[in-house]
């Protein structure tokens, strides 16, 4: 399978590829940071299991 892609995109494609991919999740981390920081960031948090906890209301 691999290789098929390989032949199908070329190795220099692939080689950039490689490269780019580590920038890609660092700007997707960034991004999802900075959609916690200006949404409603609680309703997020709610969902993150060790912080929740901080949260909790005598209801």
């Amino acid at each position: 399978m691999p290789n098929k892609i390989i032949q199908l995109i070329g190795p220099k494609y692939v080689s950039i590829l490689k490269t780019w991919v580590p920038t890609m999740a660092g700007w997707g981390v960034v991004g999802g940071v900075a959609v916690v920081h200006f949404t409603d960031w609680r309703l997020i948090l709610d969902y993150v299991p060790y912080i929740n906890g901080k949260f909790k209301t005598d209801d």
